[in-house]
């Protein structure tokens, strides 16, 4: 049997309601039992409405109709089958319904019954504790809410007593992504704080502005800020640290043990009593946490290139993880269904088929990777990057294989165009053969201006931290000039305590260890070499593009490198004023990120290459960094160029980022090698544009814009409208952009959305809770109702005086009568501020995006304006992803009209009562069933455990509060 939750097609647990009706299954169909489907039970049970009297023989017919069917039909993990009851008493104990369906086979039992019986009193325990003993159960007496989750679980060690019977067998489980959490209910109270944080501030707001909060633009702005929030979905977050856990079970050798409990002598007499019983212990599992980003580290990364990218499919078809897994959202918030992402809603096929309706061809991969076969094949993708702003359609190169023993299948691609190769240095590069030439390796990286990827695995030194990434790359590099260096045969190294002993033990028989057993380390060394090569070649970038280097130096920048390309061969005084350079960069395909300022005087000022080097160092895997090598195959000699989202809105300085891929070719093979770039300030790229077009875009009746592949503008004369989607700008005419194909509009879905649906206070299940927790209710609500007013009266005493002469008196002094408008004015402003709370649901939304049509004579370029029915020129830019739009501002146009790239939630056909939820698990996907299954034993009869009843004794005068007060409040 399998000890973990986290099993393919795990049931949910059928519990009936007794107290005092009971609700029935309305579904057949058992689902796993994953976050988001126990999510939804309980948000099921809460606005569950018991009907009718509990019919114990029809429900329990019923749910063994059930186990009976997924059986027979193959579905689910085909292990434990187990009935869960929960209720204060049975009004029999059905032995003829278990004789029908659960005893054909003694002594086996192939369906458990587990028994929980509610309640401080409870006067027949009797029936309720037979179920469970006679099916090879367990019952328990819950009679706090306190005990709940201790007494649950008593589950786990019934249903392990086959396996410990068994012995031999120690099933080895690896479980599903998850983060290091220790309560899953930590969302909805982080998202309860966000909606309390969010009324405070529009409150104080209020305070501050008064009504014109209430202007419809203003409550737009808010409400618009809000959910931008909502969309910020980070990829890389720190926030938690994410993993999977590998364990065994251990078990008690013991055959007998001596146990102690309660008989009942008679009605009212217990006495305790020691006997010895046969048993089947479990002890416990043993196991370790493995963080996620150490199994990224070990996959190599740099050797799939840019744009190329590693990941691990469950057997259930989840990811282990996935370079567009975001389980996070407003930047902090786990969503409800984080860890249970199918690989099929993650890899989006270019088909244009609807939502949910997924290609044959990918399912049949999907099959082909939950089996852990082996296999490659092409396919025709949408990647969205850049906050799901952009799209690229692009063709890649899949392959899969198994990871042995573990459910898990490991799964590369990389793009069919460039992925194909990749750089390497020659033999007599090596490091060693430089350093026997007697250059000095460390001289390559002189300076502070450079950074490694900080999430590769360059070398690691497993007895020694260090405060950086660059300071443990300066160590080895060291380390590798010293006598006795040799690369570590093995990618693990040895920990600590392991290799102190090896230094011993070489220590007493005199031999001196080598530097691999004195140390416990590891180097990747072909990411080594390419590193050191990458700062080799690139040395000259430092040295050569400093603002203060002299004249002389400047005349010795070659005229084919590519910072001259950059400067255009003119002075770095005059290329800074020109064209605002603060930074210009270099990132290598091995990780190397180099950069320097170019400042406005002679002193030093480091912050805006601090600034670049903090948000800019992880190489390839930065958006310009993929943009650019894309782009490379649109025009060899381009540039990318791009500001920030909605920049002109932020009113501070906005920089303009360009960048270009350098490819490395050799005999019919190319590889992208670099790419080069620098930041500008938009002010003077406004002002270039504003020279060049003269006075063509300022006249009043044509406006100009400059846009770049995705449809967000770059320049616009308006410059709060930088950085935004130019179809939120015009929409009419980026719909005729789209229709006359200089863009094209590419749908893609997002299955990890998370939308939000009203939350209702109301439970049928408070009115079971502890009277003590009806008198904390009240004691707080008088609390708080107190704190209000006294806060209230504060904060409104200084401002009394002067708001009732305000108010209430004319310029002459004399006292007015009040008006009655004032009433139904704060009720306006309160009914406007107070947010409707609502709870997190998981959904599905789909964005429309945009790119431009690569088609090099575009006859659309061609085109010419022609009064009001074609009010626009087009005209793509050169040696660029820009294009310039011209438009005739007199001609009418509708402005109700609005393209948006933002997500938009997808109205799925649903039944009446049907939720989303059932929607998608009604076509769910497949799942590999576990490999071991030990879910009977021949012995299992003679244990006798099955649990006990207890004597607790209620307070009378604490029941009748309890009752009184669940009826008032």
């Amino acid at each position: 049997m399998r000890l973990q939750t986290q099993q393919p097609h795990k049931k949910k647990t059928i519990k009936y309601k007794t107290k005092p009706n009971s609700f029935y299954p309305k579904t057949s169909k058992f689902i796993q039992a994953n976050l988001g489907n126990i999510r939804e039970l309980k948000e099921g049970i809460e606005s569950f409405k018991p009907k009718s009297i509990a019919n114990y023989t029809a429900a329990l017919t019923r749910a063994f109709e059930i186990l009976e069917e997924t059986k027979i039909n193959s579905r689910g993990a085909q292990c434990n089958q187990a009935i869960m009851i929960i209720g204060d008493g049975a009004p029999e104990n059905n032995q003829e319904v278990f004789q029908l369906h659960n005893w054909r086979d003694p002594p086996y039992r192939p369906v458990r019954v587990f028994t929980y019986l509610i309640g401080k009193e409870v006067a027949n325990w009797d029936d309720i504790r037979w179920m469970a003993c006679e099916n090879q159960g367990y019952y328990v007496h819950l009679s706090d809410t306190a005990e709940v989750r201790e007494m649950v679980l008593n589950y786990i060690p019934v249903m392990a007593r086959p396996l410990v019977l068994g012995r031999h067998d120690h099933p080895v489980i690896w479980t599903q992504v998850y983060a290091d959490l220790e309560d899953t209910k930590l969302s909805d109270y982080l998202w309860d704080i966000k909606q309390c944080e969010e009324q405070k501030a529009d409150v104080l707001e209020y305070w501050k502005v008064h009504d014109r909060m209430l202007e419809p633009a203003e409550m737009h702005r808010r409400e618009y800020r809000r959910m931008k929030e909502t969309w910020n979905q980070p990829v890389d977050s720190n926030v938690y640290q994410f993993m999977t856990t590998v364990s065994m079970p251990i078990y008690d050798r013991r055959e007998n043990a001596n146990i102690t409990e309660e008989v009942l002598i008679n009605e009212a007499l217990w006495e305790l009593q020691t006997r010895e019983t046969r048993i089947a212990n479990i002890l416990g599992v043993a196991g370790t946490d493995v963080p996620i980003s150490e199994i990224k580290k070990l996959l190599s990364p740099f050797m799939l290139g840019v744009n190329g990218y590693a990941f691990i499919v469950t057997n259930n078809g989840y990811v282990l993880f996935h370079p567009d897994f975001r389980p996070i959202f407003q930047g902090y918030i786990l969503k409800p269904a984080y860890n249970s992402v199918d690989m099929i809603e993650v890899e989006l096929l270019d088909d244009d088929r609807a939502a949910r309706d997924f290609n044959p061809v990918l399912m049949t991969i999907r099959d082909s990777i939950i089996n852990q076969s082996t296999g490659s094949k092409w396919m025709l993708v949408k990647n969205h990057f850049d906050e799901m702003k952009r799209v690229a359609r692009v063709k890649r190169q899949y392959y899969w294989t198994a990871i042995k023993n573990t459910p898990f299948t490991l799964v590369i691609t990389y793009p069919e165009r460039y992925g194909v190769s990749r750089v390497e240095p020659r033999t007599e590069q090596d490091i060693h053969r430089t350093y026997i030439t007697g250059k000095n390796i460390r001289s390559f990286f002189d300076g502070k201006r450079w950074k490694i990827h900080p999430d590769w695995l360059f070398c690691k030194q497993t007895n020694k931290t260090f405060r950086t990434p660059e300071t443990e790359l300066l160590y080895f590099v060291d380390r590798m000039s010293e006598p006795g260096w040799h690369w570590p045969s093995s990618r693990s190294a040895l920990p600590p305590e392991h290799a102190a002993a090896i230094y011993s033990n070489n220590s007493s028989t005199g031999r001196y260890p080598s530097i691999n057993e004195k140390e416990s380390y590891y180097c990747d060394r072909q990411l080594m070499q390419s590193l050191v090569f990458d700062a080799r070649v690139t040395k000259w970038f430092s040295n050569s593009t400093s603002f203060n280097a002299r004249d002389k130096e400047e005349k010795s920048v070659s005229a084919s490198s590519p910072i001259a390309v950059l400067m255009g061969l003119l002075p770095r005084h005059e290329f800074k004023q020109r064209f605002g350079i603060t930074v210009a960069f270099l990132a290598t395909h091995s990780g190397l990120t180099r950069w320097h300022e170019f400042h406005s005087n002679m002193a030093e000022q480091p912050s805006a290459g601090e600034s670049f080097s903090q948000n800019n160092k992880r190489a390839i895997d930065e958006i310009w960094y993929k943009r650019a090598v894309d782009q490379y195959f649109v025009h060899k000699e381009s540039f990318v160029y791009s500001v920030p989202f909605d920049a002109g809105e932020s009113g501070s300085e906005i920089i303009v980022t360009a960048s270009n891929a350098i490819f490395h070719n050799e005999s019919s093979k190319s590889a992208p090698a670099a790419v080069v770039g620098f930041q500008f300030q938009h002010s003077a790229f406004y002002k270039l544009f504003h020279n060049i077009t003269g006075n063509a875009c300022a006249v009043d009746d044509k406006d100009c814009y400059i846009l770049d592949n995705n449809g967000f503008v770059i320049i616009s004369s308006r410059v709060h409208e930088t950085g935004r989607f130019f179809g939120e700008v015009n929409g009419a005419i980026m719909m005729r952009l789209v229709e006359e194909r200089v863009y094209k509009r590419v749908i893609v879905y997002d299955y990890q959305a998370v939308c939000f649906e009203s939350k209702t206070e109301i439970n049928a299940s408070n009115t079971l809770l502890s009277p003590l927790f009806h008198l904390l209710r009240v004691g707080k609500w008088l609390l708080h109702t107190a704190l209000w007013y006294i806060v209230q009266l504060m904060r409104l005493a200084p401002g009394i005086s002067a708001h009732y002469n305000d108010v209430y008196m004319d310029a002459n002094g004399t006292e007015q009568e009040p008006e009655d408008h004032g009433q139904t004015k704060n009720a306006a402003w309160l009914r406007h501020l107070t947010l409707r709370r609502t709870r997190l649901k998981s959904c599905d939304m789909q964005r429309e995006l945009y790119t431009l049509y690569n088609e090099k004579d575009n006859v659309v370029y061609n085109m010419t304006a022609h009064a009001c029915e074609r009010p626009f020129v087009v005209l793509p830019i050169p040696n660029s992803n820009l294009i310039l739009l011209v438009i005739d501002q007199l001609c009418p146009r509708d402005v109700a009209l609005v393209l948006t790239v933002n997500p938009a939630p997808i109205n799925y056909p649903l039944a009446p009562n049907e939720t989303f939820s059932c929607y998608k698990h009604a076509r769910e996907f497949n799942r590999v069933r576990p490999q071991s299954c030990i879910s009977r034993h021949a012995n299992e009869s003679a244990i006798k455990l099955c649990g006990k009843g207890c004597t607790l004794y209620a307070n009378l005068t604490l029941l009748l509060l309890s009752h009184a007060l669940s009826r008032l409040l």
